[in-house]
């Protein structure tokens, strides 16, 4: 299959004929039909990652239909279109049975613990805990987000955070993952402050339902508080440095809530203000992806319309182009999602 592949990280990224794979048992192989060209990859790409094994095929945000179905899988058949959360529970640990397989310890993750969506083709393990049906009026290029930043998202503002009408959410990047929580904040009829770098990100999250906008500055936790009289209910990391989660827990009122979800680099060191965590009563929650479990609220709201993720995409390219972007990943002006059309 055709693949997108890198050797040595931050190394050169090029596409290539490597070996397909084949279904695993207990799991299935995906013909990808889209996958979300994503800051989390451009950051394994960047960084390095203790779960990537080189040489490597990024990718984790997917939507594609089954190909081939391994042993033991009981409740999908070839043909059937289908995501999966980023992070893959192994279904049967307690987390897993508890709910909560996006903590899973045995878990694996396209893109990190296994070559990724960015190829022809792809696998997801123990399939029947882990594979989410996609409706048939979502296209691939706006599905494709489901696997990771728009469920993500959603997790870590609904289920994390549990954002209420009329509280002040702060969103830190308007990137893929911040205008999704712009959006779902927006569903839920929160009122929200988005703040990034780029003016051009900042009109296209106000289009979505920002509030008030504001350039990223030393200052901008003290313009959020005035936007916010007094400071936001919530503030939600979407960008991952040590200067945006300070500053986000910054922008919070007393007894706020922060939800960190941008992944910090090994050497980015945060030193949070913990004398304003205790004094004002904050809660700092981490929040990694959602179980397959979880997707059909989401999807109810999708389907009637209240969140409309096709609206975050920006348009899409053939991995002869995502190997030239996905080093850019970083510097490129965030305009949405774009997405990996890998048969193109």
């Amino acid at each position: 299959m055709r693949a997108l592949v890198y050797d040595a990280f931050a190394g050169p990224v090029e596409v290539r004929d490597v070996p397909a794979p084949t279904a695993p048992d207990g799991g299935v192989l995906i013909r990808v039909g889209a996958s979300g060209l994503c800051r989390s990859d451009w950051h394994a790409w960047a960084h390095g990652d203790d779960m990537v094994t080189l040489p490597h095929v990024p990718g984790h945000e997917f939507v594609g239909v089954v190909e081939a179905v391994g042993a033991g899988v009981a409740r999908w058949h070839v043909g059937e279109r289908v995501t999966a959360p980023f992070v893959c529970g192994c279904g049967q640990c307690e987390w897993c049975l508890g709910g909560n397989a996006q903590v899973c310890p045995n878990q694996t993750q396209p893109g990190f613990t296994q070559w990724g969506s960015h190829a022809e083709l792809v696998v997801i393990h123990a399939a029947d805990a882990n594979l989410v049906s996609v409706p048939d009026a979502l296209d691939d290029d706006a599905a494709a987000s489901l696997g990771c930043r728009f469920a993500t998202a959603f997790r870590a503002v609904h289920a994390r955070a549990h954002v209420r009408a009329d509280e002040w959410v702060a969103v830190y990047g308007a990137g893929g993952v911040g205008l999704s929580a712009i959006m779902i904040a927006r569903a839920l009829g929160a009122r929200v402050v988005a703040i990034d770098r780029n003016a051009d990100a900042l009109d296209l999250a106000r289009s979505l339902g920002a509030e008030h906008t504001a350039l990223a500055s030393s200052g901008v936790a003290e313009e959020v508080a005035s936007l916010t009289s007094g400071g936001a209910h919530v503030s939600v990391d979407a960008v991952g440095t040590a200067e945006t989660s300070t500053s986000a827990i910054r922008s919070l009122r007393r007894r706020g809530r922060h939800v960190q979800v941008g992944l910090l680099a090994a050497t980015e060191v945060p030193r949070l203000p913990l004398d304003r965590v205790i004094g004002w009563e904050l809660d700092v929650l981490g929040s990694h992806g959602m179980a397959a479990r979880d997707y059909d609220e989401m999807l109810a709201l999708v389907a009637g319309g209240a969140l409309r993720p096709q609206d975050l995409v920006a348009g899409s390219v053939g991995l002869d182009e995502a190997a030239r972007l996905l080093p850019r990943t970083d510097s490129a002006p965030p305009t949405g999602i774009r997405v990996v059309h890998p048969m193109e």
